[in-house]
């Protein structure tokens, strides 16, 4: 039995609840600690290239998911582990106002649990998807749940932005908890029985050794190119997480609150960008899957460009809606990704989607902790060096530019060489 669409858009809640919690981290506590207490952008670009270097683990998790016959098991576990990572992470934060060694202490654990919680419920979340949603509807359902997440990111932040100023650290622990906990509790009831209904729970238990399972994986061409170009086009995709909003707080003057619904309003463009991409390649079956790829990062080259060039001149009215329109370009890149991913993880040997879906997760998971890092890095690189923030930053942004255009390049070759086939079909749904 498949999953319906009512089961698709409940286990889309999901995605929407670990979007909301992770935002919190790459945000607002970003933010806060760039700004606020002065610290430099390179130790949260750390803190979260921590919990993205420990996302390498999601093959594994996947291949317990494959192989445990009970995928709902890690999804409310990994959400738990998710939910307290991000409860420690704001409690990390108000400690080193105070007690800097601690709250870096607890910082570290907070960002080693949200990668474990990613890794595990994300991993197991998608491969349910995979398995339990017919052919047919893949491609929808890929579109619908990331939409449901991108919802969930652009909520949190613009929310947590309206009630966060003035800034308290009091103020911060329960609007945290508030967001965590029912994260939490919206997890136990979206998956509730659902598993019990697709074929999945009928598999029978495959007691293949993980790094064999993974080795068969890692041989399939489609599975291999896919994963090289999920990495590369990744590490642009998040170099500018961990510096937008600290660039918005010194070059335009935003507070706590404005930068964090700034970064709410990024997320509104990214699901405008899904959007209509999935409404025009599975709707109106308009451009193929390399198109929109193409298109979004070239798009999303020109909004980086862009947003360097409002620094020079101080543009704060046109800052705003030059970071929609990038997440709009973004979107439109990740869409087709997504879709491409929904649909190879079915095929090639059988049995083995979670194993595939941590693999690509895997590669993201690692691109974004290192674009983040660098991008983090070389902001303040830059800084030191130059005597004008909005030139130093503007630099990160124009290099992001133009490895977007690269990303872009690579589209039009490593896509047309044996995925592109089955993965242009990912949008169209029967097909």
């Amino acid at each position: 039995m498949t999953l319906s669409w009512f089961s698709i858009v409940r286990l889309g809640l999901i995605q929407m609840a670990l979007g909301g919690i992770v935002v919190l981290t790459t945000s607002t506590l970003n933010r806060l600690m760039v700004v606020e207490l002065a610290l430099p952008a390179v130790l949260p670009g750390l803190l979260v290239a921590l919990h993205y270097g420990i996302q390498i683990t999601r093959p594994n998790w996947g291949y317990r998911s494959d192989t445990g016959n009970s995928r709902t098991r890690w999804i409310i576990l990994g959400m738990a582990a998710l939910a307290l990572g991000g409860l420690l992470a704001a409690y990390g934060v108000v400690l080193m106002s105070g007690a800097f060694a601690l709250g870096l202490a607890v910082s570290i654990l907070a960002y080693a649990l949200i990668g474990v919680g990613v890794g595990a419920s994300g991993t197991s979340l998608l491969a349910l998807l995979a398995t339990g949603t017919a052919p047919s509807r893949r491609a929808a359902a890929a579109t619908i749940t990331w939409l449901m997440m991108i919802a969930g990111i652009a909520l949190t932040a613009a929310t947590v932005g309206a009630f966060l100023d003035p800034y308290t650290p009091q103020l911060l622990m329960k609007i945290v908890a508030i967001v965590t906990g029912g994260a939490f509790v919206m997890t136990c009831l979206a998956v509730a029985g659902i598993e019990a209904r697709t074929s999945f729970a009928d598999r029978a238990r495959d007691d293949m050794p993980f790094m064999q399972g993974l080795k068969e994986v890692w041989a399939e061409p489609a599975a291999r190119l896919f994963t090289i170009f999920v990495f590369l086009s990744m590490t642009a995709y998040f170099m500018q997480e961990l510096i937008l909003e600290p660039y918005a707080g010194f070059v335009f003057g935003f507070t706590p609150g404005e930068s964090t619904a700034l970064s709410g309003a990024q997320n509104g463009g990214v699901f405008i960008g899904m959007l209509t991409v999935g409404v025009a390649a599975s709707g109106l079956r308009i451009g193929a899957l390399r198109t929109w790829v193409v298109a979004g990062c070239l798009l999303s080259a020109l909004a980086l460009v862009s947003i360097a060039l409002l620094g020079q001149v101080g543009s704060r009215a046109m800052f705003t809606p030059a970071v929609v329109f990038l997440g709009f370009a973004n979107g439109m890149f990740a869409v087709a990704a997504i879709g491409s991913m929904m649909q190879l993880a079915g095929s090639g040997r059988s049995a083995r989607e979670g194993t595939r879906m941590g693999l690509w997760g895997a590669a993201q998971a690692i691109a974004a902790g290192f674009g983040g890092l660098v991008g983090a890095a070389m902001a303040d690189a830059m800084r030191a060096i130059l005597t004008s923030e909005a030139m130093a930053f503007g630099l990160v942004f124009t290099l992001e530019a133009l490895l977007f255009v690269a990303a872009a390049v690579m589209a039009l070759t490593i896509l047309s060489r044996g995925p592109a086939q089955v993965a242009s079909a990912a949008l169209v749904p029967g097909e």
